[in-house]
């Protein structure tokens, strides 16, 4: 059965303020998911000792990588990846529109890769919204957008998963879910799906929406000793079925 994850490593930083990467392949390595996307990747940044945290992972994993960057500066980048096992190519990367009255937020953006599982596609769109509530809801609406989710390429079975940033009481929230279902409404098993703190997660900000077509096995985020420091959020996966 195919797992998914989506996972915010805070730049591979811990809650112990340790820079580490091969502490979130290795969070990663113990889920042994298939798809992973991940948020807040430094890519030969000064302040993370100029490592490509994206492939480094990918390569801890023996994953493929794509990768994009929300935002660049000379040659130091910072952003989003998806990684699979599965046979993959990338269909999209682009920005997602800000908020145009606070024009100094942190560029946002989302990658969009079809993987194949037993020969059936499987479209997946890893994002990472804002944190200004209006800046969400434009940034929902423009991923719920004939530029993503309703794009002619964007047929069969699809994933969109990430951080969000917001609640499911949001209006973002609200917005991609009139399109895809929430995967933890769907799970059979009432695991828990709160990521946010990790040392004491009380949020869901994270989360996976999925189309017809895809099954819903379990949704849960692995609190553990490992988990609680790694990063400021908990990872949070998903066993599914392509029907």
């Amino acid at each position: 059965m195919p797992r998914i994850a989506t996972y915010n490593v805070h730049r591979c930083v811990g809650n112990d303020r340790r820079l580490n990467v091969a502490r979130i392949a290795e969070v990663l390595a113990k889920l042994e998911p298939d798809i992973v996307a991940l948020q807040e990747l430094d890519v030969g940044r000064a302040r993370t000792g100029h490592v490509d945290q994206a492939h480094e992972i990918a390569r801890r994993l023996d994953m493929a990588c794509h990768f994009h960057a929300a935002l660049t500066v000379e040659e130091e980048r910072y952003g989003d990846a998806i990684l699979t096992c599965f046979p993959e190519r990338l269909v999209q990367v682009g920005p997602l529109p800000g908020y145009e009255r606070i024009p100094q937020l942190e560029p946002r953006g989302a990658l969009w890769v079809e993987v194949e599982i037993d020969g059936k596609p499987l479209q997946v769109i890893n994002t990472h919204l804002g944190l200004v509530p209006r800046e969400q809801q434009i940034q929902a609406r423009w991923l719920a957008s004939p530029a993503w989710l309703e794009h002619p390429q964007c047929q069969g079975a699809k994933i969109l998963l990430g951080d969000f940033n917001a609640t499911g009481a949001s209006v973002a929230y609200r917005t991609l879910s009139a399109k895809l279902q929430p995967a933890r409404r769907l799970s059979p098993k009432r695991s828990p799906t709160s990521t946010f703190p990790s040392p004491l997660p009380v949020l869901r900000i994270d989360h996976l929406f999925v189309s017809p077509g895809v099954s819903v096995t379990d949704v849960f985020a692995p609190f553990d000793p490992l988990t609680r420091v790694a990063s400021d959020h908990l990872p949070l996966v998903m066993d599914f079925q392509l029907d």
